[in-house]
Order: structure tokens, then C-alpha cells, then sequence
């Protein structure tokens, strides 16, 4: 089963609510800044700056769908090899 790394560059995050929205299974608004991150059952990396995080391939769709409709385009979506 493949795993994909999601990032959210926070520095360019407006805190729209659209990921969280799309894939709350993935993504939440940070309590420290309102910024989106990755929740804490994935998150390998959280700063004001960046939110990293590893997936299950079951949630690569979601995801994908969370990062293509951000309106800054702040997420993405790797499959790690």
C-alpha cells in the first residue's frame, strides 16, 4: 500500500477553511495561527511556517482534491517511492 507526503506551506496559507473542509480526515485548522495543518495522527513536522505529514493511500484521493482547491496553492500531495 503506497503512503504520500502532504505539505502545507503555512507562510503562504490564507486560512480559508477549503482543506479542512474537503478532507477533515486530513486536515484541520491550527489553533495556534488559523492556519491549515495536518492532524495530529499524521503530522511528522508542524511550525508557524510548514505542516508535514504522511497519508495512507486511502486518503491520497481526498487529499489531492484538498490541495487542488486551495486558492493559493499552499498543499501538496507526493507519492513517497
Amino acid at each position: 500500500m503506497s503512503r504520500y507526503k502532504v505539505v502545507v506551506d503555512r507562510s503562504a496559507c490564507i486560512g480559508c477553511g477549503v482543506a479542512p473542509t474537503l478532507c477533515p480526515q486530513v486536515f484541520e485548522l491550527g489553533s495556534d495561527n488559523g492556519k491549515n495543518k495536518v492532524i495530529d495522527e499524521f503530522s511528522k513536522e508542524l511550525s508557524k511556517e510548514r505542516s508535514v505529514g504522511i497519508i495512507p493511500e486511502d486518503l491520497h484521493e481526498c487529499a489531492e482534491e484538498a490541495a487542488s482547491s486551495c486558492p493559493v496553492k499552499a498543499i501538496t500531495v507526493e507519492k513517497i517511492e
